[in-house]
């Protein structure tokens, strides 16, 4: 059955996910670029850049599997890229080139409606402006029964939580004290919520923690 699923969402160890001041230099906000470096050096991420090395190990692990099995994205407006407002133009098209990672349909929340853009490799861009259970109904559809992910940025995370539509989360825990940013979970009650923390691995850069909806 398909899921809903948050994979490879990195957080500081005071449980931010993102810094503040996102911009197009700081797409982690200032400071916030050393929450995934984790991920960075593994094959999965360098073959991402167009190289065909990268590191193995629990966090190769870890990284591969957040691409199985997923046949549709959601992201927020802010993960899709540091514009606000109304669209301006059309020049703004992700943060990844021509050829974005995700290869498959994704769905991006937004006040503001855009025409939808097709990408290289199999990624197609849909702007939805009604509202996240909106875009889990179209993102479902479109994922033919493979799972949805869910790829951030952690306001839109926290509303699928609240809700309780996320099943399975994999946050990968640097290391690090941002002491400000945008908290993944100030306010919200997980345990009351029915999640539970089922598996826990480290690696020398980061602490992979599932949460799991329960029942």
């Amino acid at each position: 059955m398909s899921k809903l699923v948050v994979r490879a969402f990195s957080i500081s160890l005071d449980g931010y996910g993102a810094a503040l001041e996102q911009s197009l230099e700081n797409p982690f906000g200032k400071g916030g670029m050393v929450l995934p470096q984790w991920a960075f050096p593994t094959r999965t991420f360098q073959k991402m850049f167009g190289k065909e090395d990268g590191e193995t190990g629990v966090d190769e692990d870890f990284a591969g599997r957040s691409f199985e099995n997923i046949g549709a994205w959601i992201l927020g407006r802010n993960m899709f890229g540091p514009v606000r407002g109304p669209w301006p133009d059309d020049h703004w098209k992700g943060w990844w080139g021509d050829t974005p990672p995700y290869h498959v349909p994704v769905f991006v929340l937004t006040h503001h409606a855009r025409p939808s853009i097709e990408m290289k490799g199999g990624t197609t861009f849909h702007f939805v402006t009604d509202g996240i259970d909106s875009a889990l109904r179209q993102a479902r559809e479109a994922a033919g029964g493979k799972d949805v992910r869910v790829g951030g940025g952690v306001a839109t995370v926290r509303q699928y939580l609240a809700k309780r539509l996320i099943d399975e989360m994999h946050l990968a825990q640097t290391p690090v004290l941002l002491g400000s940013g945008e908290s993944l979970f100030a306010g919200l009650d997980l345990a009351g919520l029915g999640y539970a923390c089922t598996d826990r691995v480290s690696s020398a850069r980061a602490t992979h923690l599932t949460v799991t909806k329960q029942g």
